[in-house]
């Protein structure tokens, strides 16, 4: 396990503590996972693209348990519509845990949609969605995904947009003892993205280009051939072994970022499936104890 200097805006700053070296280089840490003829390499940058034939899509090339996941992303310009962008980690199996990010495209002048998701043990229908503070087809946004054993965050440019507690003490199950991978494609969902399904897929404006760069890992990396429950033994502090994840500092959330939560819930976010008593007549047990 290499040793990194972890430095992060709000409640990441200042702590040094064992974690794994974060890099920039796309290669170092990912690589394609299909149509590698969609995927172009302009120096530090890599693009994804959708065209009548295709999506593309890339993926890590090791598996990770807590720890901190950032991606820069430029989106789709222009008509979008019917296009999904998404970034996100996965573990493998029915059974799975799941954390999404899942970019809506839209249709000239509208805003941009971000489509949250959590999958614990093969269940998600956890959707939310809110729209951005900014134009993110204009410049590069760092989107990140922050776990621990006691929560889950997605962080838009270290603004906390959602968070996850773990609350087994309530009967709930965490995502806490599978490693996941770390993914990233472009594909059309014309049959549900943009308002619903109701605006297709204009093809005279492919191909249709998703823009990356600053690759960076911060994360407990797991050997293939580790079982589940080792990994969780292993990526956790004791004794003398301590990870920057697992400080009581990042336990929850500071007064800032509590404030931050606020503020994008109140302004920006869209729908919430807490509050969709068509879908959920009895409000899930999660949305009973915190609502999130």
């Amino acid at each position: 396990m290499a040793v990194s200097v972890s430095v992060f805006l709000g409640f990441f700053l200042g702590l040094v503590f064992v974690g794994l070296v974060s890099s920039a280089k796309f290669d170092q840490l990912f690589q394609p996972s299909w149509a590698n003829d969609h995927l172009v390499y302009e120096g530090e940058l890599l693009k994804l693209k959708l065209d009548h034939y295709s999506g593309a899509g890339f993926s890590s090339k090791s598996r990770y348990m807590f720890g901190k996941v950032t991606i820069q992303i430029k989106l789709v310009e222009g008509d979008s519509a019917g296009t999904v962008t998404a970034f996100y980690m996965s573990s493998d199996g029915p059974n799975h845990n799941e954390f999404d990010f899942e970019f809506l495209g839209n249709t000239t002048g509208e805003p941009y949609t971000i489509q949250t998701n959590i999958y614990v043990n093969g269940v998600g229908n956890r959707e939310q969605r809110l729209n951005l503070w900014f134009d993110p087809t204009k410049e590069f946004h760092s989107y990140s995904l922050f776990w621990n054993q006691r929560h889950v965050l997605f962080l838009v440019d270290d603004t906390p947009i959602r968070v996850h507690p773990n609350m087994e003490n309530k009967g709930l199950p965490f995502p806490k003892d599978q490693p996941m991978g770390v993914y990233s494609s472009i594909w059309n969902a014309d049959d549900w993205a943009t308002q619903g399904g109701r605006v297709k897929t204009d093809w005279s404006h492919a191909p249709f280009i998703a823009t990356y760069t600053g690759f960076e890992i911060d994360a407990c990396e797991v050997p293939a051939s580790v079982a589940a429950t080792e990994s969780a033994k292993n990526c956790s502090s004791s004794g003398v072994k301590r990870y920057w994840w697992d400080e009581p500092t990042l336990a929850e959330l500071n007064v800032h970022q509590s404030h931050q939560l606020k503020w994008v819930k109140a302004r920006h976010m869209t729908y919430d499936y807490c509050t969709d008593t068509a879908r959920f007549p009895v409000m899930p047990l999660e949305c009973v104890h915190h609502r999130h």
